[in-house]
């Protein structure tokens, strides 16, 4: 699917949402799928008021990375509070049928609870979990996967196969990719970094201990630059300046380091000046860019993107193959669990010679052309022009001929495909956050492939989805991956066997 970016005000994009031009948000609501008759359980009526303080019990943690616990009946959701502790809640916003609250005072504190390394990791997003001891945080992604099953409640769940979380030995610095905001302080200084959580508040960001170092090391340098040149930084409120974006993706298995800067307008003054400082001081760039995205957008990206100096597109290398990479390419921003997630897939798939598969949501093709040493043909197919470029490209750059991508969606081209006597014996399905589309799993349902894997990289989405192909499919497994430490992101590769 598409893979425009998009914003995030609650901190740092995740990629899998560009793929559909908006992020989605899945708080936890309090809800009830077990209901019978089909009756709402009655809200309770609570007296609480903004500022209000009381004690309260963490009963567990949410799909979001925050504790729940329960005041008078009524869910109280609490950013950094985790299992078991007791604190004193100080309410921030009521709802109809629950309370948002944030920690006064922790009473009692969890074994689990360690010192986050960023100072800032309770302002902005992608920090969730940064307080909470790794092994634990595996746990918990697990429990995610529980959580959203319990909830959707697919055929035969309570009987899934929910595999430990497969972790890092070191997780942080993973991250390739940085895309921060760019905005002058009251003081007129260059800043660059996250929204706070709910707001337009730009948080600046030095160090961030998830990045890998090269990418901060480049977004502090050109910050810098900015300043120096008195570049026309961009005014939300005035919708006014040029310079509203920057992003530095690195290449982890090559010296590729690519920046980007998305503009207001397509003029970009002393350029000149700017691309002399960064070749002169920043030699690890081998690529820069500019996206034109005007007026005021919840979209990050724009549609038109201009080569500025160095190379018009980085390398990545994966499973011993090389992948270009376009400024709007979608990839994993951790490209060292990638390589896990993408064998757990190949696994999954268990693909044997002379069986034929398609890689639904292709991107780039880091996937199908991972399987296609194995397979007799791979077919892919994606909506974003420079994606399936790409992807062709990349299959003819490592000597691939049995591998081919279309523009295009699934439940466009697999009917046309079939019709000409192509009948896929695998598909692998790696859909944004919001899950598979309706005709797509309409079209699955159809065509029903012998083997389907589903890579999620959002759990309440995949049991969502799940509901309807459980009917046609049995779930040997869900192996949950984590993509993102510090964070409550979690992915997961669910191997489908069709029913007889």
């Amino acid at each position: 699917m598409p893979n425009y970016e998009s914003k995030n005000h609650r901190g740092f994009h995740n990629d899998r949402n560009d793929r559909r031009q908006h992020s989605t948000d899945n708080h936890y609501r309090p809800t009830n799928n077990r209901r019978s008759n089909n009756r709402r359980r009655e809200t309770p009526q609570v007296e609480v008021e903004v500022g209000q303080r009381f004690p309260l019990t963490i009963k567990r943690m949410g799909i979001n990375g925050e504790g729940i616990g329960y005041y008078k009946r009524m869910a109280v959701f609490i950013p950094g509070a985790l299992t078991n502790e007791e604190v004193v809640a100080e309410v921030t916003s009521v709802a109809t049928r629950y309370l948002r609250a944030k920690i006064h005072r922790v009473r009692k504190t969890s074994p689990h609870r360690v010192e986050p390394r960023d100072s800032y990791a309770d302002q902005v997003g992608g920090f969730e979990l940064e307080h909470l001891d790794y092994p634990e945080q595996l746990n918990f992604k697990r429990d995610v996967v529980a959580q959203s099953l319990e909830r959707y409640q697919p055929e035969g769940y309570r009987h899934y196969d929910l595999r430990p979380t497969l972790g890092m030995d070191d997780p942080y610095g993973y991250r390739n990719k940085a895309q921060f905001q760019v905005r002058r302080n009251a003081e007129g200084q260059v800043e660059a970094g996250l929204y706070a959580e709910r707001s337009h508040d730009l948080v600046d960001l030095p160090t961030c201990s998830v990045q890998m170092p090269v990418t901060m090391h480049v977004m502090r340098a050109v910050v810098a630059m900015l300043q120096d040149l008195d570049m026309p930084i961009y005014d939300e409120e005035q919708e006014s300046g040029i310079v509203k974006t920057l992003v530095v993706r690195a290449a982890a298995h090559t010296d590729d380091v690519q920046l980007v800067f998305i503009t207001n307008s397509p003029k970009l003054p002393h350029k000149h000046d700017l691309l002399t400082r960064i070749a002169a001081e920043l030699p690890e760039v081998t690529s820069v860019m500019q996206n034109i995205n005007p007026g005021k957008t919840s979209l990050v990206w724009g549609e038109k993107t201009e080569h500025l100096a160095g190379a018009e597109a980085i390398t990545e290398k994966l499973d011993g193959l090389a992948f270009k990479l376009s400024a709007r390419a979608f990839l994993q921003l951790n490209p060292y669990q990638m390589e896990v997630l993408y064998a757990e897939a190949k696994k999954a798939l268990d693909l044997q010679p002379g069986e034929t598969v398609v890689d639904a949501y292709s991107g780039i093709g880091t996937i199908g052309l991972s399987l296609a040493s194995v397979a007799e043909e791979v077919r892919g197919m994606d909506v974003i022009p420079e994606a399936v470029d790409d992807a062709n490209a990349n299959a003819e750059a490592n000597g691939i001929t049995n591998a081919h991508y279309e523009l295009g969606t699934a439940e466009e081209l697999l009917p046309k495909w079939i019709m000409t006597g192509f009948h896929p014996d695998a598909i692998v399905v790696d859909p944004p956050r919001t899950g598979l589309d309706d005709t797509l799993i309409e079209t699955l349902l159809a065509v029903r492939p012998p083997k389907l894997v589903y890579i999620s990289c959002n759990p309440s989405t995949l049991a969502k989805d799940l509901v309807t192909l459980a009917h046609d499919y049995r779930v040997d497994y869900i192996q949950s991956v984590d993509m993102m430490p510090q964070t409550a992101r979690c992915e997961a590769v669910v191997k489908l066997s069709r029913r007889v």
